[in-house]
């Protein structure tokens, strides 16, 4: 194990929050050293009952969704809306830099968590609140989650996928995981200015305004009217052709990806053996290449078509041109670069199994790879983090039996 110091040990975390986009945050905060303590209600977050969505074996045995969103965190069950698991809360804040949360601004402000009341009694914590809509304007109230308000509102569902076809099937996390670590970037930066200043902030981070950031650089350019932009279009439409996937003659497709068409075309010809297209005023410059674009389409496609894969990706590398096959995951979990670039890691979950996991994209040179364990069982830690805040056994078994916490509980 690393024993070199990770960035935020000694910050201590709250989080009040469930499913992925929250918790991914707060398990991003714990990677980089933070002591995160995670508050489920006593019938556990709903993440630990999406196993039949995900395709793997229901219960704690074995979640890998779970694990990966909540690693390195303390996992405590309290009934918060009980005196007494009221109190536990307050203390836990009190202690706390950073509070995450995902509860709709409606059920805070009712259970005194919204971002005023929480300023004026602890005016040092940094407030970090995930949303489906954002904090302002007339839908923020609606409820969100990433398939409606990432992918369908959020203007990629409607766009990206060819016209002759239908919308994508969206996968959940895929915008969750954005949000939580843009999240995290704005919670970093507003501890280093409450340490400064001795004063918290509130950072808000939308499932919906994080997919038109996403999109930002095609909606920017949708205003000029140009069809080139007025998606969804055709594959055989796209204003650069040397950016579109093709098949290859064993059945693998191809991503191609030459932004500066100008410049590729004539290192990319030849690759499919024609070179004799190169001075070919149909297809070059780039700007003549719009009133062919199916024709070249065709040509492109043929090409790549006659190449089984080995014999393609040989021809490219060569070119030195940027490409990629598009894998499915079975293929991802076997890429040496996945593995020997330290995007997986191998957990061992408590049935005995060992299953690969994903790490957070940010990598540190000096303090090098957090520990990467199970998620926790719901009320795992609730008798080790009261211990903490000062609570006999005899308190706790006492808090247990009212109703007020949940001891260790294994799902499933």
């Amino acid at each position: 194990m690393n024993n070199k110091k990770r960035p935020l040990e000694g910050i201590k975390v709250l989080e009040l929050a469930t499913f992925i986009a929250g918790p991914c945050c707060a398990r991003y905060l714990a990677d980089l050293g933070a002591e995160v303590v995670k508050v489920e209600p006593p019938g556990g977050d709903p993440l630990r009952f999406t196993a039949v969505n995900e395709g793997r074996p229901f219960g704690d045995a074995e979640d890998t969704t779970f694990c990966m969103e909540n690693t390195g965190k303390k996992c405590i069950a309290l009934n918060t809306k009980s005196d007494a698991g009221r109190k536990v809360l307050e203390q836990l804040l009190a202690e706390s830099d950073i509070f995450i949360t995902n509860w709709r601004q409606g059920a805070l402000e009712r259970a005194g968590l919204d971002y005023k009341t929480i300023h004026e009694k602890y005016p040092k914590i940094v407030m970090g609140f995930v949303s489906g809509y954002g904090e302002k304007g007339p839908d923020k109230d609606l409820p969100g989650f990433d398939f409606t308000a990432y992918f369908a509102r959020g203007g990629i569902m409607g766009t990206l996928y060819d016209k002759d076809g239908s919308p994508m099937i969206p996968i959940a996390g895929f915008g969750d995981h954005q949000v939580g670590i843009y999240l995290a970037g704005g919670v970093i930066a507003a501890l280093y200015r409450a340490r400064e200043t001795g004063r918290g902030d509130q950072v808000v981070v939308s499932l919906f305004h994080t997919a038109i950031w996403d999109v930002g650089v095609f909606l920017s350019g949708s205003q000029y009217g140009d069809s080139s932009t007025k998606y969804p279009v055709s594959r055989k439409k796209i204003a650069n052709q040397l950016q579109v996937a093709h098949r290859t003659k064993d059945g693998y497709w191809v991503q191609i990806a030459m932004p500066r068409y100008d410049f590729y075309y004539p290192k990319f010809c030849p690759v499919i053996d024609r070179a004799d297209l190169i001075d070919d005023p149909r297809f070059f410059p780039q700007t003549s290449l719009q009133e062919h674009l199916d024709e070249f389409y065709a040509i492109v496609d043929e090409g790549i078509r006659r190449l089984d894969l080995t014999e393609l990706e040989k021809r490219m590398n060569q070119a030195d041109l940027p490409y990629a096959v598009c894998q499915t995951w079975d293929q991802l979990l076997e890429d040496k670069q996945a593995w020997g670039s330290d995007a997986l890691a191998k957990v061992k979950f408590p049935n005995g199994k060992e299953r690969a996991m994903v790490r957070t994209p940010v990598m540190f040179t000096e303090t090098g790879l957090p520990p990467y364990e199970r998620g926790r069982f719901l009320g795992e830690d609730t008798r080790e983090v009261l211990a903490r805040l000062g609570y006999t056994a005899g308190q706790i078994d006492a808090m247990i039996a009212a109703g007020d916490i949940t001891d260790l509980k294994r799902i499933g």
